[in-house]
């Protein structure tokens, strides 16, 4: 059993019974939903139950983040757990546009190296993805993939490609009626007040910016 598998029973479980009535809400992201689902979780504390899946990394550390699609189809099942969801709110994408080594498949700085999915390879994965999570009955919002910098300190990524990807996403999402959370929009125009120099990542306040709208559309959708 993988380590983030069971830290996620773990997780279900601990939920207290005499809250079984409340909505159970998921989010699937990667790094930049884990910035914001400890501000979702506190916010609609009370009015629902939220989970992320999550594992423990090589040292030791809890991460909650889904990565790719190219993970995403080998694991969403583990994602969502065999669990009855009311509202699933997903995204991916920033693992997609990564650049990776063709040789070891690891992450690279050389911007000439294919990415980790291809614009056409997201749009299959994702596909495969949405069927699965529209078997689950539950209410589907897609949050768009959020911008970076032109140079990032870590240049994984080449400039602009989160605007190509979610094209592609909105594209499926318009196909398959599926509700938009247009984080990426939200952001762009306060890139430089809410994240971190250099960085995909977000700073605190990027992240509880982010969670209220998260929440907002979680709440519309209850």
């Amino acid at each position: 059993m993988k380590k983030y598998t069971l830290l996620f029973v773990i997780i279900l479980l601990s939920c207290s019974e005499p809250n079984k009535e409340l909505p159970k809400i998921l989010i699937i992201g990667d790094s930049i939903s884990g910035g914001y689902f400890p501000f979702v979780e506190e916010i609609l504390k009370g009015k629902a139950k939220v989970f992320q899946p999550k594992f423990i990394d090589e040292n030791g550390k809890t991460k909650g983040c889904c990565g790719g699609t190219t993970q995403g189809i080998k694991e969403i099942d583990f994602f969502l757990h065999n669990q009855k969801w009311d509202i699933i709110h997903f995204n991916f994408g920033l693992h997609d546009i990564k650049h990776v080594d063709p040789v070891t498949g690891k992450n690279s700085t050389n911007l000439n190296h294919p990415h980790q999915a291809s614009p056409e390879e997201y749009e299959r994965n994702l596909i495969l993805i949405i069927k699965k999570l529209k078997q689950t009955g539950a209410k589907l919002i897609f949050a768009t993939t959020t911008p970076y910098p032109d140079k990032l300190g870590k240049q994984m990524r080449s400039p602009g490609m989160p605007k190509i990807y979610n094209k592609v996403a909105l594209r499926i999402m318009s196909k398959y009626q599926i509700k938009i959370n247009d984080l990426y929009n939200l952001v762009l125009p306060r890139l430089s007040e809410l994240q971190k120099p250099n960085n995909v990542h977000f700073k605190e306040k990027g992240s509880q910016f982010l969670a209220n709208q998260v929440v907002k559309s979680i709440i519309e959708s209850l």
